[in-house]
């Protein structure tokens, strides 16, 4: 029998399942102590799945994991800003579990951040943030120490937008190559990273039209758009075709040496910001770089009446709020305000000095 009494203690429970041994005394009723055994029977025969506790992974081994997916599904550019702020945080905190990672350390660093410049700062937090959270995400972490770390306040201005003239004068003062590389991103109002992934196969020379690729999206993907073609640039693009090397798929690039197998190499250009400064030097202009000329073009067109839903998909922008950044015009509906305000302010100054006459 698995349930019997023992005088002046009570009934108990004894049963063996499956070479265990189970037992459970003093139930004051022989109904109780069946109820237990039945309980404890049910238990043995569906057992509770054991909840493993998760072991507390490493912060550096968190930030590579980040690197991977960003280098796998962002652009270069996107890979290389987070890898510079990565190594300032593996020598923080690289021996550290992000369990023992705390809201005060992360704040301490960012208020050392902030004497650069809120900017900064709020950048470092943008990023932390997305490493915490894609952590969180994968489940290999379980919280968020930036969770509740405000953005530092910034001062905001009006970003310097070059006039057509100062743009003149700096493609005027550049070699003829590098005048070709500025008049594609002025008259296609493309990034700089799409003006150099620019293949051959990527234009269309008759139907006047190229297709420019950004990773500037959801999920990473490559997507392309196409970009209708101003006579100028048909012009370059035509000249540039007839002088092209047949074995050179890209329509900007140069030779250059590889440090990794020690000969000279050709291919797209990487980044080409520092001809900028002095160009505009020589131009004798106000220093601009080469995203400004994506602002100027979609400021004249907004100026000129373009509807917005047209230049956001020149410019490549699947939000329209980010379209709205570059328009910096000041169009009719401002000046036509401002003089209604005017006419409105000075008949109300006739008004009063005729009351009071």
């Amino acid at each position: 029998m698995s349930v019997y009494s023992v005088t002046g203690k009570g009934w108990r429970y004894d049963f063996t399942h499956m070479g265990t041994r189970y037992t459970e005394a003093w139930f004051k009723t022989k109904k109780e102590a069946n109820q237990a055994e039945a309980e404890k029977r049910k238990e043995i025969k569906n057992p509770k799945p054991v909840l493993e506790t998760p072991t507390d992974m490493a912060f550096l081994e968190l930030v590579n994991q980040k690197l991977d997916h960003v280098k796998a599904y962002n652009s270069k550019s996107h890979y290389i800003s987070y890898l510079y702020m990565a190594r300032r945080w593996a020598n923080l905190w690289g021996h550290l579990p992000c369990g023992e990672l705390t809201g005060d350390m992360i704040q301490k660093h960012l208020y050392q951040r902030h004497k650069v410049s809120a900017y900064t700062a709020n950048q470092d937090l943008r990023y932390l943030r997305a490493v915490f959270n894609f952590g969180v995400g994968q489940k290999m972490i379980y919280t968020d120490p930036t969770a509740g770390i405000r953005f530092f306040p910034v001062e905001k201005k009006i970003k310097y937008v070059p006039c057509s003239e100062d743009i003149d004068k700096v493609i005027a003062a550049a070699d003829p190559d590098t005048q070709d590389y500025l008049w594609a991103i002025r008259e296609t109002l493309g990034r700089v990273s799409e003006i150099n992934r620019l293949v051959w196969e990527d234009i269309n020379l008759d139907e006047r039209f190229i297709i420019l690729y950004t990773r500037k999206k959801r999920g990473g993907h490559l997507t392309p758009r196409k970009v209708p073609m101003t006579e100028k640039l048909h012009d370059v693009l035509q000249n540039r075709f007839n002088r092209r090397s047949p074995d050179v798929p890209w329509v900007f690039w140069h030779r250059f040496w590889n440090k990794r197998n020690g000969e000279f190499n050709i291919g797209p250009y990487k980044d080409r910001k520092r001809f900028m400064k002095s160009l505009c030097e020589k131009a004798g202009v106000r220093y601009f770089r080469f995203h400004a000329l994506r602002h100027s073009g979609a400021s004249i067109m907004d100026g000129n009446d373009v509807p917005i839903a047209a230049i956001q998909r020149i410019l490549g922008h699947e939000n329209r709020k980010t379209t709205e950044i570059y328009l910096h015009s000041m169009g009719d509906m401002e000046r036509n305000a401002i003089a209604v305000f005017e006419r409105a302010r000075g008949k109300s100054h006739t008004d009063s000095h005729t009351t009071m006459g």
